[in-house]
Parts: structure tokens; C-alpha cells; sequence
């Protein structure tokens, strides 16, 4: 997703058994500058330096066991949650004005087709402010 205007550009839907950060490598396409996750994706550094060489890797922070977050980490994270919360626009307009808060259909293909489309509208839904300013 970009986070200047909040449109969708890659997506990906898996099973419930695979986790988000797996399909890391599908969701980048190497033009980033700046990749933002949450911490389940900060053993992904190496995957982001990889496929996306000019991207900055803004991953939160994750604290350990023994190790708890320092305050100036803590307000990293926090400056980084806000960001990845304006992004989130997008999957409310999937969830609310499109109707994508279940999984409707047997077969991970037909909710996979089900999301592309939400996806698309979601795109026209977001940008129609500035379509509808070049008439």
C-alpha cells in the first residue's frame, strides 16, 4: 500500500495457516523507499534489504524476555503504529462499505477473487476525491 495515497498495489490472500510476514516477499515489488510493519515482521530485515535495496526498513521494535523496551524505543514504535494507522483506511472501506468482514466463500481462489475486486473498488472508493476533481 502506498502510504502518500493510501491506494492498494500488491495483495496477497493465503490460508489461516500462514502467517503474514511469510508472504513478505510477494507483497514487495523493489520501488519502495520505505517499508513498515509491525514486529511480527522484524526477523524480515534481510528479505526487505534484499528485494527492496532502497527502502528504508521502518519494522517496529520487538522486545524480548529479559530485555524490555527502552522509552525511546517505545516511542519509535508509537511514531510508527500512527503511520501504519492512517494506512489502515483501506481495509475499513473493505470491511464496512464493501462487506469483506467474513470469509464468504469455500476455497481460498473464490475469497481470493473476492478480495481482488474489494481491493480495486476500495482503490476507486479512496481516490475518488481526487478523481472526482479533475472533472
Amino acid at each position: 500500500m502506498d502510504s502518500q495515497t493510501k491506494l492498494i498495489h500488491l495483495m496477497a490472500a493465503t490460508a489461516a495457516n500462514v502467517h503474514n510476514s511469510q508472504v513478505l516477499p510477494e507483497l514487495l515489488h523493489g520501488q519502495e523507499t520505505r517499508v513498515w510493519g509491525d514486529a511480527a515482521y522484524s526477523g524480515q530485515r534481510d528479505i526487505i534489504r534484499q528485494l527492496a535495496p532502497r527502502a528504508k526498513s521502518l519494522v517496529q521494535t520487538k522486545a524480548h524476555r529479559h530485555r524490555p523496551l527502552s522509552e525511546v524505543e517505545r516511542d519509535r514504535n508509537r511514531t510508527k503504529s500512527k503511520v501504519r494507522a492512517k494506512v489502515e483506511h483501506a481495509f475499513l472501506v473493505i470491511k464496512r462499505i464493501f462487506g469483506w468482514a467474513k470469509v464468504r466463500y469455500r476455497g481460498l481462489a473464490k475469497n481470493t477473487h473476492w478480495l481482488q475486486i474489494s481491493c480495486g473498488l476500495a482503490n476507486l472508493y479512496v481516490a475518488r476525491p481526487r478523481l472526482l476533481a479533475g472533472m
